[in-house]
């Protein structure tokens, strides 16, 4: 069990650091670089007007719902394009959700619009919203605190067969989830009974496909990360070395032969499609 983990953690470590989270829009007339800001970080605001207007300048401005909370006049270049940026901070900057960019060019009435979503520093440290998680032997429930920016929690599975959690999202765009994950509910350590020694790192899977996630806050009782998807991610795997509730050697064995079983009529369900 412990040699088939280190094995997954060298397959992690040999594919590609950095997941692509690459803005795609068609940036035709008004675009950020991408959809999701933290506190301090610099939103990229660019784009491309359709007639070029001498001594004109385009204005920008960024609304949270109806409060304005940044302006400014940005030189369009003859071809059209122009960039504009700014750090995500300050005063009109306390609050997490979705940021309207709105710029305005020439004759009245020719605006565009676009948005992104923003998390502060705090909220990205203490999730405040609240999920409540069954254990998978009927016993009960625990709770994971979490944030979410880009798109919805729809459901967190604890699956003892991989030693994690499976967390359903729907990701409406790119952005990212915080979890803050109890210990006492699931861990990664580099003892060999998988609940002692130093921590390790968890294994992320977004859809199948192995990411990085940022560890922001150790503390005694809990562990916080954060995983950044992509727009149409769906099922997130969190994979550590020990997950409630713990079985003991006779369930085990029951839980390996269940899973043998599951793989050995897959095949020969694969076979009977040949």
């Amino acid at each position: 069990m412990k040699f088939s983990y280190v094995f997954v953690l060298f397959l992690i470590a040999s594919a590609p650091i950095w997941y692509n989270f690459a803005f795609a829009e068609d940036c035709k007339q008004l675009c950020v670089a991408k959809q999701f800001y933290k506190q301090g970080e610099a939103v990229i605001i660019s784009g491309k007007v359709e007639a070029f207007l001498p001594n004109t300048p385009l204005l920008i401005q960024i609304y949270k719902e109806t409060t304005l909370v940044d302006i400014a006049q940005v030189d369009v270049a003859q071809d059209g394009t122009f960039t504009h940026s700014l750090i995500a901070d300050g005063p009109y900057f306390k609050n997490d959700g979705k940021y309207t960019v709105r710029a305005s060019y020439g004759v009245t009435g020719n605006v565009f619009e676009t948005s992104f979503d923003y998390q502060t520093s705090e909220t990205g440290k203490n999730p405040s919203q609240i999920f409540e998680v069954k254990k998978p032997d009927n016993s009960g429930t625990f709770d994971i605190a979490y944030t979410i920016n880009g798109g919805t929690l729809k459901d967190i599975v604890v699956d003892p067969a991989i030693l994690g959690l499976i967390v359903t999202i729907q990701a409406d765009h790119d952005g990212s989830i915080t979890l803050d994950l109890g210990r006492e509910w699931i861990d990664a350590k580099t003892g060999a009974d998988g609940k002692s020694g130093d921590d390790d790192k968890y294994i992320i899977y977004i859809d199948g496909v192995g990411v990085p996630y940022q560890e922001t806050t150790i503390k005694p009782e809990s562990r916080l990360i954060t995983i950044q998807f992509q727009e149409g991610d769906s099922n997130i795997e969190v994979i550590g070395t020990y997950v409630v509730p713990e079985f003991g050697p006779i369930t085990i064995l029951i839980l390996i032969v269940a899973i043998s079983s599951g793989m050995i009529f897959a095949k020969k369900s694969s076979l009977l499609r040949i």
